[in-house]
């Protein structure tokens, strides 16, 4: 919350008051009035946020690049089981 209303009172020189129909234009701004204005002084300086991703169906694969081959790996099979307490001879 602090650091809501340092925000709120640095912007205070900058925002532009744009009062509602039923709201008086006021000189001196409230932190209430700075926080109606703050979306349109968010728009001219811009957001430090990273632009969000892209959703929807994919892109796919771009032409002309090659896809490598599945791998393929060895079949590997387990040995006989043998009960326990015995051991297994070669």
């Amino acid at each position: 919350m602090p650091l809501l209303s340092w925000q709120l009172w640095l912007a205070r020189q900058l925002v532009i008051d744009t009062p509602l129909p039923w709201q008086k234009p006021q000189t001196n701004l409230t932190f209430g009035r700075v926080a109606q204005g703050f979306a349109a002084l968010l728009v001219r300086i811009g957001s430090p946020a990273c632009s969000p991703k892209p959703r929807g169906k994919s892109l796919g694969w771009k032409s002309g690049r090659k896809r490598d081959p599945y791998p393929r790996f060895p079949i590997i099979k387990n040995a006989l089981l043998v009960p326990k307490g015995q051991q297994r001879h070669p």
